[in-house]
């Protein structure tokens, strides 16, 4: 794949095209207002003709940059466009692997949760702990009190033999990560 230019290099690569367009329109507005006031005044027809070529070759440069301008961003865009179709193609392979995963963890997550006996609702309970909420979330998604949900919780810890919130977590989550990660 082509290297994509950063957008800064893209800026200022804008900025010194438009800056060379400005100048040579200036300088064709001015060489045509001066090639007027020569008429008016007489000049030569070979002093005439000479600014005439200045204004033509002023106005071909802009031409020549505006043309050259439009030919790159479209080669960008194409690049650009090709990257991002790279980009979310990869991102779709993630999120279905990552789908696979997260299928296989709740499975797990499940089973572990039957394995300790806890009650449908405590294992409700259980899943929004390790996704990390708290108690008063969890009471609010289930439309219950945040005592209820505080006994339920407690009920959890008990039957899993686990201290708390982060035990729970880190039960279910600690093998997840690579072990090169871990110090000890």
């Amino acid at each position: 794949m082509t290297n994509v230019l950063h957008t800064d290099d893209i800026d200022l690569h804008y900025r010194e095209r438009r800056a060379g367009i400005i100048f040579l329109v200036i300088v064709a507005l001015f060489t045509a207002i001066d090639i007027v006031e020569d008429a008016i005044e007489g000049a030569s027809l070979l002093h005439t003709i000479t600014e005439m070529a200045v204004v033509a070759g002023s106005l071909a440069g802009v031409v020549y940059l505006w043309r050259s301008t439009v030919r790159r961003y479209k080669r960008q865009h194409s690049e650009l466009s090709s990257k991002l179709v790279e980009v979310n193609r990869d991102l779709e392979h993630w999120r279905e692997q990552s789908r696979q995963f997260t299928v296989g963890l709740s499975e797990s997550i499940e089973k572990q949760l039957k394995n300790w006996g806890l009650t449908e609702a405590e294992s409700d309970v259980a899943f929004l702990l390790i996704k990390g909420l708290s108690l008063k979330e969890i009471a609010e998604v289930r439309e219950t009190s945040e005592r209820t949900v505080r006994q339920q919780a407690a009920a959890i810890y008990a039957k899993s033999n686990l201290a708390g919130r982060a035990q729970l977590a880190a039960f279910f989550l600690e093998d997840l990560f690579d072990t090169r990660t871990r110090k000890g």
